[in-house]
């Protein structure tokens, strides 16, 4: 490893913690070696003052084919992008796009009303809002001088 240093730092993977340096330096691992990579949606999560929203990337996807659940504080996306060739004697010669089912779960913070969990779908994106619970909207506290 030592001797790797050098050309890592040159490269520009060293101090990058979301990149690992063996991945980027030999390319792109094993799972593309044998085929079905997982698919696995992006997510943002954001907190406002009432409510925290979930927004998730589903390009392609019809809303049928998605699947929200909240229990006990973890909202569950799940779904299944399928595929839309008709095989006509077509032959690939790169092949990109993800298809199949994934599952995302999110733990949401703090106290929430998971009886108004409202959820929107346009232009292959997902958002889920969340609203807090009046105990939780309550919790702030104000500091005042003496």
């Amino acid at each position: 490893m030592p001797a790797f240093l050098p050309v890592l730092r040159r490269m520009g993977l060293l101090g990058r913690p979301d990149v690992d340096p063996f991945e980027r330096f030999f390319g792109t691992g094993l799972p593309a070696l044998f085929g079905d990579e997982t698919l696995v949606p992006a997510l943002d999560v954001s907190e406002s003052e009432k409510t925290y929203t979930v927004t998730a990337e589903l390009p392609g996807m019809d809303k049928k084919d998605i699947q929200i659940t909240f229990t006990d504080g973890i909202l569950s996306i799940k779904g299944e992008k399928k595929s839309e060739r008709e095989e006509k004697g077509e032959d690939y010669c790169l092949m990109e796009r993800q298809y199949g089912s994934f599952s995302r779960s999110v733990r949401i913070p703090g106290e929430v009303d998971g009886e108004h969990v409202d959820a929107g779908y346009k232009d292959g994106v997902l958002t889920v809002t969340v609203p807090k619970s009046e105990k939780e909207l309550s919790r702030h506290i104000e500091v005042k001088t003496n």
